[in-house]
């Protein structure tokens, strides 16, 4: 897995993905979930989410692959008391074991090849104890969206942000090509995505020995269904 997310990105990251609400209500599922067991955040990047949960008397552990994501969290107040363990998800791992593990915001796309998205369900069951949960947060891939035989779908037209996606359906795999314009220059970035279906997901759980609780629209858990563009998935280890 390669690392997308570095100095610069991490720098306006938080400012660039700022929606307190809907933080808000992704924290307390979260922490409902959790009770009073540990807590382990895959790609838990500057905290935006980590940081929360910790505020609210959870025990918090990550790992991340990029470390100046990892130096935009240690800034923060309380930032340098979370273990994170610099490493891939689909492979790192912590002492212990925890009541749940989360990765939020599309993350799990960014394992670009099948066989490391199943890594990842693995190594989040191996970290969870018996009943211990597993959440995902992510995009439902938006095929219904793209007219036959096109590949290229904007998602992003703004004053000084255009956003593409480039899709190959008969690959499963995406590139979202960005374009800012910051203080009069032009900036271009190209990252590398799998796109992965919801009962795909949920045969990576099964092969994991997770099995599906509950698939909402949302944090504030509305109904998924057939025209959600996002999902939040939850699954148990047996």
């Amino acid at each position: 897995m390669r690392d997308y997310f570095d100095e610069e990105v991490a720098r306006s990251y938080d400012e660039e993905h700022l929606d307190a609400g809907n933080l808000d209500h992704a924290v307390d599922f979260l922490a409902d979930l959790a009770g009073s067991g540990r807590v382990l955040e895959f790609a838990i990047g500057t905290g935006r989410v980590a940081l929360p949960l910790l505020k609210k008397g959870l025990e918090v552990a990550g790992i991340e692959l990029s470390q100046p994501m990892v130096d935009q969290l240690r800034a923060k107040p309380s930032g340098d008391t979370i273990p994170v363990i610099i490493g891939d998800m689909a492979s790192a791992t912590l002492e212990g074991r925890f009541s749940l593990v989360f990765l939020v915001f599309n993350t799990i796309c960014n394992l670009d090849t099948q066989d490391q998205q199943i890594a990842c369900f693995q190594n989040a069951a191996d970290h969870l104890h018996a009943g211990g949960q597993f959440v995902i947060e992510t995009f439902v891939p938006p095929i219904q969206c793209l007219p036959l035989g096109e590949s290229l779908l904007a998602f992003a037209a703004g004053s000084d942000h255009w956003g593409t996606d480039e899709i190959d359906i008969a690959s499963q795999s995406m590139t979202s090509h960005h374009i800012w314009v910051r203080s009069e220059e032009i900036v271009r970035r190209s990252i590398p995505f799998r796109y992965v279906w919801p009962s795909e997901l949920d045969l990576m759980a099964k092969l994991a020995g997770m099995e599906l609780v509950g698939r909402w629209e949302d944090w504030e858990k509305k109904p998924f269904t057939s025209v959600s563009k996002r999902h939040v998935s939850v699954w148990r280890k047996i």
